[in-house]
């Protein structure tokens, strides 16, 4: 809103803005905005989709039970999280090849997160170096594999140190490739390829190929070029599959907790052995997550798992989850359920391919807008306030 000498001018809302009025919503800007096989690329998972699916269907089966007598005239939705104060309990998570739904993405997306106040975590597969995106106004967190090659672990988390990355998150639900079953229909590459029946419909996608007309042939993972290589992306991809190893194990864990001194996170947990062996050692924290269904097929939903995890770990280290959440009320319904935080990976996605870093800050504000209605609804003033005292425990049904 500007004022003027005579009168108050009101600043235009963009189109995009007002239809986007939710997740999902944004989901389907993004899905008209984008070629089919680079939306389905993000949106798509493993094999039949079970799990994909069944990460956001589980939000389905908690119910909140409000007390709306506590009060709760004003909301804060702050946590300290790893020695850091956040804005939300909401992060933006490990994403690859963000460069490919809108311009230096991996850096829209963290200026973003900063300005919202709240983490960004940046893939170890990112179109740009890591160290094009360590510095900024809040917090960084670096994820990386444990590779074939454990040198290559070892250089990217020293990478990481160096340029100054707050936290370190190994994923380890990645030791093979899963069966992406939409990737294979649509023949994606990088750089896409578009077949003849693509290309029918891509006068609907000019606004993205006209952005990204300079960047498709550049585009690459940044992070597995070597100083002074011209490797062409499909033979860094070919590198980054022939990495992947699964005979990884908790030595390798070890290591990696050896080299990196500060927070450090394991991503991919979902069994409660595995949390309470990640505690025993020197882990900061665990990602509940079966990597948003692309991996396995028929892994439970990241939130049925989350429960015997915070068991598991009984308040000894920070529980995070991501996988399905779409609304606020997931948020909450996690944070009852015992976790710290939640990572947000499609989403962003979808607020880059829609409007850039200003469709990321428009995303996370969706959620910062409904966590803090559910909050005002249920009568929570704070975060930590938000327990299992809000679950809704339905009565058992009377079988006759």
């Amino acid at each position: 809103m500007a004022r003027t000498g005579l009168a108050t001018v009101s600043t235009p809302i963009p189109s995009w803005q007002r239809r986007g009025y939710s997740i999902a919503a944004m989901r389907a800007l993004a899905r008209a905005a984008l070629p089919r096989p680079v939306f389905d690329f993000a949106d798509g998972g493993a094999e039949g989709e079970h799990t994909l699916r069944r990460n956001e269907a589980a939000f389905d089966d908690v119910e909140l039970l409000p007390h709306p007598l506590t009060g709760a005239a004003t909301r804060d939705l702050s946590i300290t999280l790893f020695g850091r104060r956040l804005n939300l309990p909401i992060i933006v998570g490990p994403t690859g090849l963000a460069g490919l739904f809108w311009p230096d993405g991996e850096r829209c997306a963290a200026r973003a997160a900063a300005a919202a106040g709240t983490a960004f975590c940046l893939s170890h597969g990112s179109v740009c170096r890591l160290e094009d995106v360590a510095r900024g106004d809040g917090p960084r967190w670096m994820q990386v594999f444990i590779f074939r090659d454990r040198g290559f672990t070892r250089e990217l988390t020293q990478r990481a140190a160096a340029a100054g990355y707050d936290a370190l998150v190994l994923t380890i639900d990645n030791q093979m490739l899963g069966n992406r079953e939409r990737d294979i229909r649509n023949g994606f590459a990088i750089p896409p390829r578009f077949r003849p029946g693509d290309l029918a419909g891509m006068a609907l996608k000019l606004p993205w190929l006209w952005r990204m007309r300079r960047e498709l042939s550049r585009i690459t993972f940044g992070n597995y070029v070597r100083e002074g290589e011209t490797a062409d992306i499909r033979t860094l991809a070919g590198r980054m599959a022939s990495l992947l190893d699964p005979a990884m194990n908790w030595e390798d864990v070890e290591q990696v907790r050896r080299i990196w001194k500060g927070p450090m996170i394991l991503k991919g947990v979902l069994d409660p052995a595995e949390a309470t062996a990640a505690v025993a050692r020197g882990i900061d924290g665990v990602v509940v997550s079966n990597h948003g269904g692309r991996q396995l097929d028929s892994a439970p939903a990241s939130l049925d798992a989350l429960p015997a995890i915070v068991a598991a770990v009984d308040g000894r280290i920070p529980v995070l989850l991501d996988g399905g959440v779409r609304r606020g009320v997931d948020v909450a319904k996690a944070l009852a359920l015992g976790a710290a935080a939640c990572l947000v990976g499609r989403p962003q996605l979808w607020g880059l391919a829609v409007a850039g870093a200003a469709g990321v800050a428009h995303v996370l504000d969706i959620y910062r807008r409904e966590l803090d209605r559910v909050m005002g609804l249920c009568g929570v003033a704070r975060i930590a306030d938000i327990g299992r005292d809000l679950l809704f425990a339905r009565p058992p049904r009377n079988v006759h």
